[in-house]
């Protein structure tokens, strides 16, 4: 059974930037959800097995990239021109699917790390 350990939350300025970190061990499907007070957990971005191709919801598209480090077992999610409306709890998860944009495609799942975007 696979472990994600996430890292990186935390608050920052509309605007700003962070990075979160998904530790992973093993080759699986890793997508990022997050999960606003009292709202649905919600789909973010992907990345599928094998090719390491990406898929991003339109509401993140163009302002953040998730990536692989295999030499680290590490999935990021940079995410840059952060706005309010991204605050959230967000997850990592993994599969052994090729890939997927479902929540309930996937197996396993991180504890979650708070990111706060104050206007």
């Amino acid at each position: 059974q696979v472990q994600l350990v996430e890292s990186g939350g935390g608050t920052v300025q509309a605007g700003g930037s962070l990075r979160l970190s998904c530790a992973a061990s093993g080759r699986y499907a890793v997508g990022w959800f997050r999960q606003a007070p009292g709202k649905d957990r919600w789909y973010v971005a992907s990345i599928a097995r094998i090719t390491d191709s990406t898929v991003y919801a339109d509401s993140v598209k163009g302002r953040f990239t998730i990536s692989r480090d295999n030499a680290k077992n590490t999935v990021y999610l940079q995410m840059d021109s952060l706005k309010p409306e991204d605050t959230a709890v967000y997850y990592c998860a993994a599969t052994t699917l090729f890939s997927s944009t479902k929540v309930t495609d996937y197996y396993y799942w991180g504890q979650g790390t708070q990111v706060t975007v104050s206007s």
